[in-house]
This record gives structure tokens, C-alpha cells and sequence, in this order.
């Protein structure tokens, strides 16, 4: 029976608001099969690292974008198998919604193949990862809220 390893990770929903839209960033990586897959920019956190500040780094690297966290949207879990680590990964993903402030999305890591604004809706179509979509129609339902406060 294979070990498990839990890993905990971090990334957010980026958001900008152009006129009358929200546009959020995405960031497309090719799988080993070949398939474009378009997800959330999220990384693992780092020994003594918290995980806003691990959120707002894996953003920034895997985007190009700084932001200011406005608020936790949540975690989702999943599992699989990892031939380099002989093992089973059970990852720990939280989310938070991150308010654009700067930055440029060509200025990406080479751990991303792109990095790309999206509006909302088309984001949501994007998305490969069902997981993923929930945690944006979360960030869709804050966006539209009249409640939200927003500097922009």
C-alpha cells in the first residue's frame, strides 16, 4: 500500500473591473497528455509561510499580477497519485478573492505556459476543473453582491 502525503496549498481568484465587468486571471498549463488545461493560479505553502501570504506569492509568480486579499472563499480537497514521490497526495487548496492592484500577465513563471485575463462568464466556461468552477461561481456571487467593498 502507498504512503500518503498531505500537502496544503494556496491561490486565489484575481479580479479587475473594467467598465461594466469583472475579468479574472487564468492560468493555462499543458498536461502530460497534451490537453490545455485553464485553472487558478495556486501553489504549495512554504515552511513558516502563512497561507494568505503563500496565496499572494503563487499568484504573483504564476501570473504576473500582485493583488490585495479581500476575503477566504473556501478550500477544496483532492487526491492522486504521484510517481516522483511514490505516493498519495492528498492536497488541501484554500482560495481567497484578491483585489488586482498591479502587474502584467506576460511577466509569468515558467511553471505556467499562460497567463491570461478572462471575462467572468467566459472564465467560468474556461475552467477545467469542476472544483475549480465552484470556487469561481463563489467569487461571481461576492463580485455581484452590492455588498462588496472595492477600491476600484
Amino acid at each position: 500500500m502507498a504512503k500518503t502525503i498531505e500537502q496544503i496549498s494556496a491561490g486565489g481568484i484575481v479580479f479587475r473591473k473594467l467598465d461594466d465587468r469583472f475579468d479574472v486571471a487564468l492560468i493555462a498549463r499543458t498536461s502530460p497528455r497534451r490537453r490545455v488545461i485553464w485553472a487558478l493560479p495556486k501553489g504549495w505553502v512554504e515552511p513558516g509561510e502563512t497561507i494568505p501570504d503563500a496565496a499572494l506569492r503563487e499568484i504573483r509568480e504564476e501570473t504576473g499580477l500582485t493583488g490585495r486579499l479581500l476575503e477566504p472563499l473556501g478550500q477544496i480537497g483532492y487526491s492522486f497519485y504521484s510517481p516522483e514521490d511514490g505516493a498519495r497526495i492528498q492536497k488541501t487548496v484554500h482560495f481567497f478573492l484578491v483585489e488586482y492592484l498591479s502587474g502584467d500577465t506576460a511577466d509569468h513563471d515558467h511553471e505556467v505556459d499562460e497567463a491570461r485575463w478572462w471575462p467572468l462568464d467566459t472564465a467560468l466556461a474556461q475552467m477545467t476543473y469542476q472544483s475549480e468552477r465552484q470556487v469561481m461561481e463563489k467569487a461571481r456571487h461576492r463580485l455581484l453582491a452590492p455588498t462588496l467593498h472595492q477600491s476600484s
